[in-house]
């Protein structure tokens, strides 16, 4: 009976420990706890396109940020790996591979930010 004393509220202390330590809970106050959409939508690349993306940045057709739109479309324009924000912009991207891949240099060689 005495042992019983002692297993009940270590039990009970497990469990509260356990039942703090919720996935998706910042460790560091302030901290956000659910990831953002962008990196979600990275999340959904395969690492080595992940890296290309990453560094790429932006969407050579819209300019916009790649991840913004979900996870980024990969086409092959002459032989090199480009990454859109969207299905919709396929057509632009092939159609005019030169500027596609003027802009895709351009967007990996600007500085953060621009």
């Amino acid at each position: 009976m005495k042992m019983l004393h002692w297993i009940a509220p270590a039990a009970l202390l497990g469990f509260l420990a356990v039942a703090g330590c919720e996935e998706g809970v910042p460790a560091v106050p302030g901290a956000s706890a659910e990831k953002s959409d962008k990196e979600k939508a990275f999340a959904q690349l395969a690492p080595e396109d992940r890296r290309l993306a990453e560094s790429q940045k932006v969407c050579p057709v819209t300019g916009e940020a790649l991840g913004e739109m979900g996870t980024p479309v990969k086409v092959t324009v002459k032989g090199q790996p480009v990454f859109l924000c969207c299905d919709g912009c396929k057509k632009k991207a092939l159609d005019n591979p030169d500027k596609t891949l003027a802009a895709v240099e351009k967007a990996k060689t600007a500085p953060p930010g621009q």
